[in-house]
């Protein structure tokens, strides 16, 4: 969503700076992808769960190339699903899955757990389908509880193969040439860090980021790895999307004089 949330700076009035922080690369060994449809089409698992919308729509490009998009459909409206907010759900239904449960806002993991706790799962099937990462809090949530608990990655988080244009944010945030940062996902905060710490520049980047850069974090999820390095940001939106991120950072930028020349880093 780079470029989306670049044309929101942009309407704001701001000067975005647009660095890929993070590469989604495909998780696809064709023999396991062939038995998880093929298990999901058969209606296997009780309960699916989608963490991002992108897992939602990669399943269904794989379900479409196998020829089981309609069984596909048949199953997930028998099963209990439960998405991880407004993206999956939005692409689940676009699917013609109408989604069970919906995590309520900030559509967090604490938020998730809470949507399964009406729920039996205990001795019961169900499948989740991470993001880029193990969600370590709902999986031993769901052990503890007793689920018979499958895990499935359609794509894994890695670092952008071309680190250079990290390496010159890194730069010109200790540089103070960057008025802001906004973060929408707490990888891509935890790879510029790494970046910063192999290029010597960890500790700069944290003073700079506390002292100089409006730092805006996307929801507590975002927040709480940025606290975890050090970096306290001043906006988080009281609803964790882009557009009020957006719209509360420059508020702020407009109170403190930066206005509508604010460099602002996006990262995606």
């Amino acid at each position: 969503m780079g470029s989306e949330l670049a044309r929101l700076v942009e309407r704001h009035g701001g000067t975005p700076v647009k660095v890929p922080a993070v590469h989604e690369a495909p998780e696809l060994p064709t023999e396991a992808v062939q038995t998880l449809l093929a298990e999901l089409a058969n209606g296997r698992y009780e309960i699916v769960i989608f963490m991002t919308g992108v897992a939602v729509s990669r399943l269904f490009e794989l379900a479409v190339r196998s020829g089981v998009r309609t069984e596909l459909v048949t199953a997930l409206r028998s099963a209990t699903t439960v998405c991880r907010g407004p993206k999956p759900s939005a692409a689940l239904r676009g699917f013609g899955v109408p989604p069970t449960l919906n995590a309520r806002e900030p559509f967090t993991t604490a938020e998730v757990i809470d949507a399964l706790a009406d729920v039996t799962v205990a001795g019961r099937r169900a499948l989740l389908l991470n993001y880029g990462e193990r969600c370590e809090t709902l999986f031993e949530t769901l052990i503890a509880r007793r689920a018979e608990l499958y895990e499935f990655w359609l794509y894994r988080w890695e670092m952008p193969e071309d680190i250079a244009p990290l390496q010159r944010l890194v730069e010109r945030i200790v540089a103070r040439d960057i008025d802001a940062l906004v973060v929408t996902c707490q990888i891509q905060f935890r790879n510029l860090h790494q970046v910063a710490r192999d290029m010597g520049l960890d500790r700069p980047l944290v003073q700079a980021l506390n002292e100089h850069v409006v730092v805006g974090a996307v929801g507590p999820t975002c927040r709480a790895v940025l606290v975890a390095h050090g970096v306290e940001p001043r906006v988080v939106p009281e609803h964790p999307k882009m557009g009020p991120l957006v719209a509360a950072l420059m508020r702020h930028l407009d109170s403190s004089g930066a206005g509508g020349y604010a460099r602002s880093a996006v990262t995606h």
